[in-house]
């Protein structure tokens, strides 16, 4: 159940917006083998006066931050950023540079889901040690 949140500079067209979404989705599902359908991600669109890029980055540079149930591995995270990376360069044509990706890992107490249940006392239907 990741929860996705991708910052980014505004402008861009729905189709580059959907293939940077579509990406991180895929690098996920890739990577942590979380469900296909296991989709929370938000894009928030920002003026150009409230998003500092640091020199040497263009004007596409993304800020992503996953929060994920703890557990997986340093390879699983790994493959994680490299398949993000990969992904965005493809589609829709983010140079590596330009991506920055931080993996937040809250313990299942924290989490209230289902209707409000406590994350570890729940059946997740998942592996998260990949």
């Amino acid at each position: 159940m990741p929860l996705v949140r991708i910052e980014m500079l505004e402008g861009r067209p729905p189709e580059y917006r959907k293939a940077v979404l579509d990406g991180v989705h895929a690098a996920l599902v890739e990577a942590f083998r979380i469900p296909p359908g296991d989709r929370n991600q938000v894009l928030h669109e920002h003026e150009h006066e409230n998003f500092e890029i640091m020199e040497g980055k263009s004007l596409a540079f993304l800020i992503i931050e996953i929060v994920v149930f703890p557990g997986r591995s340093l390879e699983a995270k790994r493959k994680l950023y490299s398949a993000i990376v990969r992904n965005l360069s493809r589609s829709p044509g983010i140079a590596p540079d330009d991506v920055l990706i931080v993996l937040l890992e809250p313990p299942l107490t924290d989490w209230g889901i289902r209707g409000g249940q406590m994350a570890s006392d729940v059946p997740l239907g998942f592996k998260l040690d990949v």
